[in-house]
């Protein structure tokens, strides 16, 4: 198959955060709401004579040959799309990748989904220096593999919000079938079975905004599922399929009611779910849009990083940025929902 290669490249991924649906999504066929977050990965790429790999969260780069734990995500992904451009006739030569954007301030983490970014910047970064199309979908499934490859505990969520860079409800699929999979089947097989997920651009016909609030905890998501996962139980998971599904309805609609409500509820399943999802940071966060009546929760595995909260017009948002600010709450993302 004859490709046109790209010179240089540059492309770009982004974050995510939780709005509903953490911790039950880890269940195939539950589902979550996943809201996009533009705080920008960048990746540059360019053919040269060897491999050459660099980010800013070290002071140092690496050849691709050599194997450095720091390095050893963007290596084994660059590894599995390489067999996957090589099984579709694509003929692949060395390059030099740069990524910047660290999506954390002072050392701390913002916990938006920064491994599961620099998996899809890397291939994103690989199709475009080709000039070869991978679909949103093929993005998504090759750095869920590349992750589920190396044992990652995580539902794939944050990999398909950010595949598809949209807000999207995801409905999970069971990881351990593919595992299983992984090493024992061809690449393009597994890439092109029916994995059994779901994913659904979804989006708000009102001019409602999303605020991310930072607590500046850090948090260890695989830390924090490996601690709560044995309080989930079938209860639970009906209550939250049942709130995703209506946040989903209220979302569609612009419906105020709804999308306070449901988010809200949300917020106290989780709270019952561990009381370690709730940091005092969280709490504090939680609380003040409370006061304010904005629907607002701890999102994703929780005990640090963001929270969330719906404003439903821009005097609610400045009034929350305000309060926020003034408890050491930093306000790291603004957007319409």
């Amino acid at each position: 198959m004859m490709t046109a290669f790209q010179d240089s490249v540059t492309v770009f991924t982004g974050g995510k955060l939780y709005i509903a649906g953490e911790y039950s999504v880890l269940t195939p066929g539950q589902s979550a709401v996943i809201k996009n977050v533009d705080i920008f990965m960048k990746g540059e790429i360019t053919f040269s004579e060897r491999y050459e790999l660099y980010s800013d969260m070290y002071d140092y780069s690496v050849v691709l040959e050599k194997k450095d734990e720091n390095y050893s995500l963007i290596q084994e992904t660059i590894e599995t799309v390489n067999e996957y451009l090589e099984l579709k006739g694509v003929g692949i030569k060395p390059f030099r990748l740069k990524i910047t954007g660290k999506m954390e301030k002072e050392g701390k983490k913002y916990g938006i989904g920064s491994s599961g970014s620099v998996t899809v910047l890397t291939v994103k970064a690989m199709a475009e220096i080709y000039n070869y199309s991978i679909p949103e979908e093929v993005i998504f499934k090759l750095s869920a593999y590349v992750l589920m490859k190396r044992g990652d505990n995580g539902s794939m969520g944050d990999i398909a919000c950010i595949s598809y860079n949209s807000m999207i409800l995801y409905t999970s699929f069971n990881r351990d079938d593919i595992r299983e999979k992984i090493g024992k089947e061809d690449l393009l097989d597994i890439i092109d079975s029916d994995w059994g997920y779901v994913i659904e651009k979804i989006g708000c016909p009102e001019n409602y905004e999303f605020l991310a609030g930072w607590t500046k905890k850090p948090s260890i998501s695989r830390d924090m599922i490996n601690k709560v996962k044995n309080s989930i139980n079938e209860e639970f998971l009906i209550e939250s399929e049942n709130i995703v599904q209506n946040l989903k309805k209220g979302i569609i609609l612009g419906d105020t009611s709804k999308i306070k409500e449901y988010i809200n509820k949300n917020g106290e399943l989780l709270r019952s779910l561990d009381e370690g999802i709730y940091s005092r940071e969280m709490e504090i966060l939680t609380k003040i849009t409370e006061n304010l009546d904005i629907p607002g929760k701890s999102s994703g595995a929780g005990g640090g990083d963001c929270g969330i909260a719906v404003c439903f017009s821009s005097e609610e948002s400045e009034r929350l940025i305000l309060e926020w600010k003034k408890a050491g709450i930093e306000t790291i993302y603004r957007s319409r929902l």
